[in-house]
């Protein structure tokens, strides 16, 4: 498929996909609450915008990111079944490494979590640090990504690995800070957004076509779900780490 090909099949794909979103909010401001936009220009062009950009990440998507993820799972996972790194879990050591990394920077960019994370220390007055909970998301979806990874080169159950994250989560939640719980669980919502879901899908699909005996429409996809559990995890471990040791200074300061 040539660039005009796929960029008018993608403009008209995104335009059929965007219009029930312009039907509904035109029928609710003329209909229900019956009244004219305030700004209908600026709204027209905010529209295009929105048009013209979801169009330019999806080519982006196409023709870049997943081939980019895809090609990087299949080399890592060559390099691996040669046995050229060792034996055992450790000759999948690089492969660990780069979903690990993949996982980190990816939500550390997300640009849904760093909006949240940035509301966070505007509500709280500062004390909900933005840096130190993006970083907390980001550990904690880089860690369920390697995971997931380890999951699809041994082929285990993907249940099994879900049911255990929100075993963990549902213990976390009754012993965490209250005000930091549903803060938590929107964080690990937003991880799985525009930026680590293409890479970590191109990563599940790419590493289950590559390693044989697995079925990528069985084990590539399921990596994503991941993020979710992991991430929760991650910040009320972050909150219930704080508080420890905001405990641990006021105890040492009546000490003294």
């Amino acid at each position: 498929m040539d660039w005009a090909e796929l960029t008018f099949s993608t403009l008209f794909g995104t335009l059929r996909d965007v219009l029930p979103i312009v039907l509904v909010v035109i029928v609710f401001q003329f209909l229900v609450l019956r009244r004219s936009l305030a700004n209908p220009a600026r709204v027209l062009t905010g529209f295009v915008f929105v048009v013209l950009g979801i169009v330019l990440f999806l080519i982006g998507l196409e023709t870049a990111i997943f081939p980019l993820g895809r090609g990087m799972a299949e080399q890592l996972i060559a390099q691996a079944i040669a046995g050229v790194d060792g034996q055992g879990w450790l000759r999948y050591g690089w492969i660990y490494l780069f979903a690990f990394a993949i996982g980190f920077s990816t939500t550390m960019a997300e640009p849904s979590l760093i909006a949240v994370a940035g509301k966070a220390g505007e509500i709280s007055g500062g004390s909900v640090g933005v840096l130190g909970l993006r970083m907390a998301v980001a550990l904690g979806v880089a860690t369920g990504i390697t995971l997931g990874v380890y999951r699809i080169i041994y082929g285990l159950p993907i249940h099994w690995f879900i049911i255990a994250g929100y075993i963990v989560v549902v213990i976390q939640t009754a012993t965490a800070p209250r005000k930091m719980v549903p803060l938590a669980y929107d964080s690990g919502g937003v991880t799985t957004s525009t930026v680590t879901v293409p890479l970590v899908a191109a990563l599940g699909l790419g590493l289950a076509g590559a390693v044989p005996g697995r079925n990528p429409l069985i084990d590539g996809f399921g990596l994503i779900a991941f993020a979710a559990p992991f991430a929760i995890i991650s910040v009320l471990a972050y909150a219930q780490l704080s508080a420890y040791m905001a405990r641990k200074g006021r105890t040492g300061g009546s000490r003294k």
